[in-house]
C-alpha cells in the first residue's frame, strides 16, 4: 500500500493506493479480509466508521441462528436440497442459492476452527433445530450472541495476520471510472480529525468490498443496533443496481433495549398486555381475538419458530395475528404494548397456565425441555438462562419488570444486485453481507449469516484469481477520479460554509417516521404514493438544509444525505411494486384496491389479496437503478437452480486450468 499527503486549495488530503479496500467491520467484511489474505492478496485494508459497531457484533436473539447444511444424525440432506429450499423462498436466483448451500459447510467449519463454540455432542455431531421457513433442522446456534462470537473470532484472525484497519473513518463516496462502468476508489472522512479541512482520505483501488450492512437508521421502529447506520446510498449514486428492495423482515422486539423476541422468549408463553400512554388501563388485548386458550397459547408459542411477520400466518388464529394486533394497539390506538414474564396470561378473568389445554406442540416442546414450571420466567430460566441474563446485563430484570415491545424492522432481504461471485453490475464492487440483496422474500432464519460468510469467501476467491493487480499510478487515477473528488469537496465546502443550517436530526427523524408509518408491515397504496413524493422532495431539498462546523458534523451530513437517497429509492421500489399489481407477501400487507378478506374470530383485520406469484411483478426480481435523479425499474426473470455436471475428471480439469471461475471480465457470471 502506498500513502502520501496531497494538498489542494482548501483541503489537505491523505492519499492511499492499494488493491482491495474492504468497507465495514462486520462478519462478512472481516471474513473477506481473512480470506483474501489467506489467498495471498495482502495489499488490502479495512476501513470502518466504528470498529465493532455493526449489526453482526451487536445483534442477536434468544439463541441467534446460523443456517447451514445438516451435519448430524440420520436425516438426509444435500446441497441440492438446501439450494432448492433457499430458492423456494421466492425471488432468489437459483445459482446464488446453490453457491450459498455449497459454501455453507466450508464457511461453518472454518468458524468452528477459529473457535466459535457451536455446540456438539461427544461424537462431534453438530445438532440442529428448525428455524423459520426451514423444512429441516439445519439451524444451529452458539447462543444469543452468535454473530458477535463470529466477529470476535474473525477479528482475532485479522489481528494475527496484521491486516491494516482504519477505524473511525466514514466512507462517504465511491469513485467510478470515466464511463461509469467500474469502481476505482473511494473517499472517507477521518472523524477523529479536529479540522474538517484535514479530514479527507482518498483511496485509489482495484476493488472495493462493501460490507456496510443494512440501512439500520431508516426505520423509527427498529431492532438494528443504534450504531448500525448502513450506507448503500453511495453505491446507488455510483450506478450500482439494487434488487428486491421491497423485501424486509419485521417482527416483535423490545424497545428500551433493541433485541429480537423470538425463540425461547415466545416458547415459554409470556403474557401480553397494553396500556394507555400514561401506563394505565392495562388490558390483555390478545384475548379478544382468539376463540380459546389453546389457540392463543399456540399462536404465542409458534412466534418462537415463526418470528417474522407473515401475512400467510394471520388467518385461522395464526402466529402473525399477534404482530398485527400489536401494530394496531400501538399505531392505530396509540397505546403501549408489553410482554410480561412475571405472570401467566389471564383467560376468562383468571391467571392460568393450563398444561392440559396447551397446544400439543407447545406442551411436547416444554416437556421435552423439562420446562413446564409455573411462570413464564421460571420456564425461561429453565430452557434458556442466557436469554434472561442478556437483558439483566443491559439493566433490565425480567423478574421485576415487563418489556415494552413493538413491531420493528430487523433485516433487509433486498439490497445491491450481484452475481455468483458477489460482484455488482458495477464492476470491481463486491457487496457482501446484508447490503447484498440475495436473500429473496422468505429466507430461513440464520441464512443471512451463512450468506455473508459464503459470499465474502467467493468474492475474495474471484479477486485473488482475476483482479489481483496493482492500482494505476496516482496521476492516472486523479484524471479518472478528479470530477468525483471535486464534487465531494464542493459539497463539503457548501456545508462547512453554512454552519447554522443544522437540520440533520430533524431530517433523520422525518425519514424514520415516514418509513415506519408507510413502509412497515402495513403498506397502503395512498400512503406509499404520498410518502414517495415526500421522499423525492426531501432528497432534492435536503442538501440546502445541511450545515457543519466540525468534522463529525460534516460526516453526519454525508451520512444523512446518503440515507435521504436510500429511503427515496426504497419507497419508490415499494410504490412501483404496488402500482404494477404486487400483493401482500413476505413481511407486509398491501392495502387499497381490490382485495379478499383475511378473517379471524373477531372479524376482518385487513382486507387484502395474497401474493400468488402468478404476476410478472411478483414472480420476477425487481431491479432498481438511480439515474439522473430518478429511479428506474426493470423486471428480471428468476434463474433456476442450475443442473450440474459433476463428473470428477471434468471438474478436476477445469479447476487445474483455472476455468471454473469463468470469464476474465466476469461478464458471463450472471
Amino acid at each position: 500500500m502506498e500513502s502520501e499527503i496531497i494538498r489542494t486549495d482548501r483541503f489537505s488530503v491523505r492519499y492511499c493506493s492499494l488493491n482491495t479496500l474492504i468497507i465495514g467491520s462486520g462478519a462478512a467484511s472481516l471474513n473477506a479480509a481473512v480470506s483474501l489474505h489467506s489467498m495471498g492478496v495482502e495489499d488490502i485494508m479495512i476501513v470502518t466508521a466504528e470498529l465493532g459497531g455493526g449489526t453482526s457484533n451487536n445483534a442477536g436473539s434468544d439463541k441467534q441462528t446460523y443456517y447451514k447444511l445438516s451435519l448430524a444424525g440420520g436425516e438426509s440432506d444435500s446441497v441440492r436440497e438446501m439450494a432448492q429450499d433457499l430458492f423456494d423462498g421466492k425471488c432468489m436466483h437459483g445459482d446464488i442459492s446453490l453457491c450459498e448451500a455449497q459454501g455453507s459447510v466450508q464457511a461453518f467449519i472454518k468458524l468452528v476452527g477459529l473457535g466459535v463454540p457451536f455446540p456438539r455432542d461427544k461424537y462431534g455431531s453438530f445438532a440442529g433445530y428448525k428455524t423459520d421457513n426451514d423444512p429441516r433442522a439445519r439451524a444451529t446456534s452458539a447462543g444469543p450472541y452468535t454473530s458477535g462470537m463470529i466477529v470476535k473470532a474473525l477479528a482475532g484472525e485479522v489481528h494475527k495476520r496484521n491486516i491494516k484497519v482504519l477505524d473511525n473513518h466514514q466512507v462517504v463516496e465511491l469513485l467510478t471510472s470515466g464511463d461509469g462502468s467500474r469502481i476505482i476508489g473511494a473517499i472517507a472522512i477521518d472523524t477523529m480529525k479536529l479540522d474538517p479541512f484535514d479530514s479527507f482520505v482518498v483511496f485509489n483501488t482495484v476493488n472495493i468490498i462493501l460490507g456496510t450492512g443494512g440501512p439500520g437508521e431508516m426505520y423509527e421502529d427498529s431492532v438494528y443496533p443504534l450504531s448500525q447506520t448502513g450506507s448503500p446510498g453511495m453505491a446507488y449514486r455510483a450506478g450500482a443496481a439494487g434488487q428486491n428492495l421491497t423485501e424486509s423482515q419485521f417482527g416483535i422486539a423490545s424497545m428500551k433495549f433493541r433485541w429480537n423476541l423470538s425463540g425461547s422468549y415466545q416458547q415459554v408463553i409470556p403474557r401480553y398486555f397494553s396500556t394507555d400512554s400514561s401506563g394505565k388501563d392495562e388490558r390483555e388485548f390478545l384475548n379478544d381475538h382468539f376463540e380459546d386458550y389453546r389457540d392463543l397459547t399456540r399462536a404465542i408459542f409458534l412466534k418462537g419458530y415463526q418470528w417474522p411477520f407473515d401475512p400467510l400466518r394471520i388467518a385461522d388464529s395464526g402466529s402473525s395475528l399477534i404482530d398485527l394486533l400489536i401494530w394496531q394497539e400501538k399505531v392505530q390506538k396509540g397505546r403501549m404494548v408489553f410482554i410480561d414474564y412475571r405472570k401467566n396470561l389471564t383467560w376468562e378473568e383468571k391467571e392460568t397456565f393450563d398444561r392440559g389445554e396447551l397446544d400439543p406442540a407447545a406442551r411436547d416442546y416444554l416437556e421435552s425441555s423439562a420446562s413446564l414450571q409455573e411462570t413464564p420466567l421460571e420456564r425461561l430460566l429453565s430452557i434458556n438462562r442466557p436469554a434472561y441474563e442478556l437483558y439483566r446485563d443491559h439493566g433490565i430484570d425480567l423478574a421485576s419488570e415487563p418489556l415494552e415491545i413493538g413491531i420493528c424492522a430487523q433485516h433487509n432481504n433486498g439490497g445491491l444486485k450481484a452475481n455468483i461471485w458477489w460482484e455488482s453490475d458495477l464492476k470491481h464492487l463486491f457487496p457482501v453481507g446484508e447490503v447484498n440483496g440475495s436473500h429473496g422474500v422468505a429466507r430461513p432464519g440464520g441464512s443471512a449469516l451463512n450468506s455473508g460468510q459464503a459470499g465474502s469467501f467467493r468474492a475474495a476467491e474471484f479477486i485473488s484469481r482475476r483482479y489481483n493487480s496493482k492500482p494505476p499510478d496516482r496521476d492516472e487515477f486523479m484524471v479518472s477520479a478528479g470530477n468525483g473528488i471535486k464534487q465531494v469537496f464542493d459539497t463539503a465546502l457548501k456545508w462547512l460554509g453554512s454552519p447554522d443550517n443544522k437540520s440533520g436530526n430533524q431530517i433523520l427523524s422525518e425519514m424514520r417516521h415516514r418509513m415506519s408509518y408507510a413502509a412497515g408491515i402495513i403498506r397502503d397504496r395512498q400512503n406509499i404514493n404520498e410518502a414517495s413524493e415526500e421522499a423525492a422532495s426531501l432528497f432534492k431539498s435536503a442538501g440546502s438544509r445541511f450545515g457543519a462546523s466540525s468534522t463529525r458534523e460534516l460526516a453526519a451530513c454525508f451520512r444523512i444525505s446518503d440515507l435521504c437517497l436510500t429511503h427515496f429509492i426504497y419507497l419508490e421500489a415499494i410504490r412501483h411494486y404496488i402500482e404494477e399489481g404486487g400483493r401482500s407477501r413476505g413481511s407486509y400487507i398491501v392495502t387499497g384496491g381490490v382485495k379478499s378478506p383475511l378473517k379471524g374470530p373477531a372479524g376482518n383485520y385487513y382486507e387484502t389479496e395474497l401474493c400468488r406469484y402468478d404476476r410478472d411483478v411478483e414472480s420476477s426480481i425487481q431491479e432498481a437503478r438511480f439515474v439522473n435523479g430518478k429511479v428506474s425499474f426493470t423486471s428480471t426473470a428468476v434463474r433456476e437452480v442450475p443442473e450440474q455436471n459433476l463428473w470428477f475428471e471434468k471438474v478436476w480439469k477445469e479447476y487445474l486450468e483455472d476455468n471454473y471461475i469463468g470469464d476474465r471480465d466476469n461478464s458471463t457470471n450472471y
